[in-house]
């Protein structure tokens, strides 16, 4: 899988999924001669590939620019295959100033890459459905010929013929093969009004500009582009800018079909914050222009507007009747509607000055799962006392708050556990240098990123709309170089691919948006009262009545008055806004970081170079875009030896019992946005299936997941403490601990002499080559691991679980999980243990004898018998596990593989 995947996505991703490098560090035991010899042929190599890279920036410098202020299509009137998603993304892009101004050839070339391939995929979307509609019209031209005909025979039959209209009767295959001739030759006079008929009714039913189907995914992509682009306008507060977006596609009757009642919605909620009601109603009037019918969340914005605007009773008293008339009811305002902040206050308000008696609904009665497999289990008559955590309200609360912490800094640094040599005055030299680089790297991304901005807000009031602009602007500018500068920091020597380190970059910005949007909307306030309340229900010194967490926890929320509100509007964006804001600020990126040329070799003029640089690698037929990183740059961070590792706080197990979850959009951490099911980036169809489906159907599922995070873990601190000492001991293959890079196997040796190498010389180097970088992913993958441990060892944590199409549920930390390879389950132990039982110690003693490889054709009595036999070699083992007494435990066991002896350890 690991070739495979590197096959696809570069050599840089053969440390693993989805696991970014966290820092360069290349500690060998093997003295510098040796390394020089080992890497000489590579470094020679991959200088070559930067030389050529700089070759083709410094030629693209020269090229003069040529930018694009509008990027319109023609409409698709039935003149060739246009492509149906392409006419709606050219209607949703109308103008658009996606790079700076100092664009490179790559970013062109990339882009272009891109809208190739979207653009035959697009295309063979269209053929086929303009097939099927020429199929469709086909039949039906049959079907009109065959009746003319018929009625020309009867004509015929009836009225006498003419002599000069006598002709012989031809046979059906004689009369096609005319036809076929007749097709082939220049149309006569007399066949034109058909053929002009025939190709009228193919042109018919050809697909419109927007297709119309408004379920398909293309159609909700684009809707939820428009939609997150509105609400970047409404959280920074420009409802100006959010209607002048709406008036673009208002205007064209095509880009309208793209709108929903959302879209009004959101540029009427700007305008009512600021008191603005005929704006608010000229919005609504053109909502109701174009077809739509307002919803509750139109009353709801209208209401609270009226409060703000201070309106007369009759007004409000019209807006009231108007709703009841439309089909709703003024309890629906609270039971459905999602509040922000003081809207449900104010929308209360607006209703008693009309009504002074309203009170408002209770609580609906919650649904109970009428499954036949689980009907026991639901059952009212039947409930039982949810398990008890072994922790005090007050112990809960504080880790709750520790957690908190951690969500709001978005990353956490920890030490890792590889060990370094003493510092020396080189290391302590690199490490002053690298540090003062950063500080001006930091400097000049800053100064990048507001030119850019400036040009492109300046740009935007000459032409309109710019579609990546709102988003560089949710977020404080040092925040947007903070997130570039970890990207650097982490980034490998081998090279990352593009669409990652654009996909990575996009998803950081998101989540510190959101994690705002949530702290701005009083959201996080109202789960951080709901949850003191909801861990009375896992204390061990406290008697709620008997719930499930899923219940215990929406009887909370309904007891509160906070019904849906809790849970965000939806503000998620889509797939290609992410990839396009991080490709754009990997430019800024590329551009900006630069370091002299004689860093390491001062003999050399101290000229400015890029840091980054962009090469294309093919893999197979497909080629794949890389940054890879100068190596002064690498080298610098190796000779730092730098020992800190950054991830993201969603990294990280939980320190408190996860968020329940009670819906597809709310659960598991406390701020980190977490999806109940793991799909690929881009796909919608899943999550509209499970918003479809009928919330009460969920239940089982939702409650096993809780089941599953309430789990309570620790860390089992002496097998930590070995598999440490044996992974900076060089590891051990045979315990699955991976060796360091120092151990990879050696390329061979190049005379200096010889001009070229052999075939099996470049194959074996290929292989050196390989060896090397799955040697350096494992001991990543495994350092990653065992730092995470290591930082939570004195520590209970908690695995929040989400689960694929599938219904597998999967720990939503990444990195270290009870589902990891044996060494990492050996690191876990359960924090509360429960007795085995009778029998539990045989069936342990039994399972030793299993993981032997020894007895496996004996009865389990025998495995057991054998088990006693060597109990006294097993304890030692268990008690020495580095030093066991071989000649006793080899006599009787023979040469064995070395991870039992860990699970010794561990079942001890």
């Amino acid at each position: 899988m690991a070739l495979l995947r590197a096959a696809l996505l570069g050599p840089a991703r053969l440390r693993g999924g989805g696991i970014p490098w966290s820092v360069l560090r290349f500690y060998s035991s093997a003295s510098a001669k040796e390394k020089a010899r080992r890497n000489a042929v590579c470094e020679r190599t991959e200088l070559l590939e930067v030389l050529k890279a700089r070759v083709k920036q410094l030629q693209t410098t020269n090229v003069p620019e040529v930018t694009t202020s509008k990027v319109e299509l023609a409409p698709l009137q039935g003149e060739g295959h246009q492509g149906l998603l392409q006419k709606t993304v050219s209607a949703s892009t109308a103008v658009e100033h996606l790079v700076p101004r100092q664009s490179s050839s790559w970013t062109e070339k990339l882009k272009k890459e891109m809208y190739i391939r979207q653009m035959k995929v697009e295309k063979k979307l269209s053929i086929a459905a303009a097939r099927a509609l020429e199929g469709q019209a086909k039949v039906k031209t049959k079907i009109k010929v065959k009746a003319k005909v018929r009625a020309k025979v009867k004509t015929k039959t009836k009225s006498k013929p003419k002599p000069k209209a006598k002709k012989i009767q031809k046979s059906p295959k004689a009369t096609a093969a005319t036809s076929r001739k007749q097709s082939h030759a220049a149309p006569s006079s007399a066949s034109k009004p058909r053929v002009e008929e025939v190709k009228q009714d193919l042109k018919a039913p050809k697909p419109q500009h927007v297709p119309e189907d408004r379920s398909s995914n293309q159609h909700k992509i684009m809707q939820q582009t428009i939609q997150s682009n509105l609400e970047c306008f409404l959280y920074l507060q420009q409802p100006e800018e959010a209607q002048k977006l709406l008036l673009l596609y208002h205007s064209n009757p095509v880009k309208r079909k793209l709108l929903s009642v959302d879209a009004y919605n959101v540029v009427m909620r700007g305008w009512a914050r600021k008191g603005c009601l005929h704006r608010v109603i000229h919005v609504l009037s053109m909502l109701e222009s174009v077809g739509f019918q307002p919803n509750l969340d139109s009353y709801t914005v209208l209401l609270e507007c009226m409060t703000q605007s201070h309106s007369s009773t009759r007004a409000i008293w019209r807006c009231v009747q108007q709703l009841e008339k439309d089909g709703f009811h003024m309890d629906d305002l609270f039971q459905k509607c999602l509040f922000e902040g003081n809207e449900k206050e104010m929308v209360l308000k607006a209703i008693r000055i009309v009504q002074p008696d309203y009170q408002l609904p209770p609580p609906p009665k919650p649904n109970i799962c009428k499954s036949d497999l689980l009907k026991n289990f639901y059952s009212e008559e039947k409930m039982v006392s949810y398990p008890k955590l072994n922790f005090s309200v007050q112990e809960l609360q504080e880790r709750f708050q520790r957690q908190l912490e951690m969500e709001l800094n978005s990353t956490v640094t920890i030490e890792s556990v590889e060990s370094t040599k003493p510092l020396t005055p080189a290391a302590i030299k690199a490490r002053q240098q690298l540090a003062a680089f950063r500080s001006q790297w930091r400097d000049a991304i800053l100064q990048a990123l507001q030119k850019s901005k400036h040009k492109m807000s300046q740009a935007k009031m000459l032409s309109g709309h710019s579609v990546i602009y709102p988003y560089l602007c949710v977020l404080p500018d040092e925040e947007y170089v903070d997130i570039m500068m970890q990207i650097l920091n982490t980034l490998s020597p081998q090279g990352e691919s593009l669409a990652v380190l654009a996909r990575e970059l996009g998803s950081k910005v998101y989540n510190r948006y959101l994690v705002q949007r949530k702290l701005h909307s009083c959201q996080l306030k109202k789960v951080q009262e709901i949850y003191e309340s909801y861990i009375h229900l896992l204390a061990k010194d406290s008697q709620p009545s008997e719930y499930l967490p899923r219940e215990y926890w929406e009887k909370l929320v309904a007891e509160a008055g906070y019904g849906p509100s809790l849970n965000l509007k939806d503000c998620s964006w889509p797939y290609v806004i992410l990839m396009r804001l991080g490709m754009y600020l990997l430019e800024i990126l590329v551009h900006a970081v630069k370091v002299p040329r004689n860093t390491l070799k001062p003999r050399l003029q101290p000229k400015l170079i890029p840091v980054l640089y962009h090469i294309y690698s093919f893999r197979s037929s497909w080629q794949v875009g890389l940054i890879k990183p100068h190596p002064i740059f690498s080298q610098m961070v190796s000779d730092a030896a730098e020992t800190v590792l950054t991830f993201n706080s969603s990294a990280i197990p939980m320190l408190c019992p996860p968020v329940p979850w009670t819906s597809p959009h709310f659960g598991a951490f406390v701020l980190n946005e977490t999806k109940l099911m793991r799909f690929v980036d881009g796909a919608v169809q899943h999550q509209q299936l499970l918003d479809q489906c009928p919330q009460v159907n969920l239940h089982p599922v939702l409650d096993a997941l809780n089941q599953l995070g309430n789990c309570a873990w620790k860390i089992n601190q002496p097998v930590l403490d070995i598999i440490i000492s044996i992974f900076n001991d060089k590891g051990n293959e045979k315990l699955d601990i991976p060796p360091p890079v120092s151990e990879a196997p050696k390329p061979p040796v190049v005379p200096s002499s010889s001009s070229a190498l052999h075939k099996s010389q470049k194959h074996e180097l290929l292989l050196c080559k390989k060896k090397a970088a799955e040697m350096h992913s494992l001991r990543m993958d495994a350092l990653y691991k065992l730092s995470i441990a290591n930082y939570v060892r004195d520590k209970v944590f908690w695995f929040p679980h989400n689960m694929d199409f599938r219904g597998r549920t999967y720990p939503c930390p990444p990195y270290f999980n009870h589902l990891g390879n044996d060494v990492t389950r050996a690191i876990l132990l359960f924090a509360e243990g429960r007795p085995l039982g009778p029998k539990g110690l045989d069936w342990l003693k039994i399972h030793l004898v299993n993981l032997t490889g020894l007895k496996k054709k004996n009865a389990l009595q025998e495995r057991l018998d054998y088990a006693n036999e060597i109990m006294e070699e097993i304890l030692d083992s268990a008690d020495h596990p580095l030093t066991v007494r071989v000649e006793s435990l080899g006599e009787k066991l023979g040469p064995q593989p070395a991870p039992s002896r860990l699970g010794v350890s561990q079942l001890s």
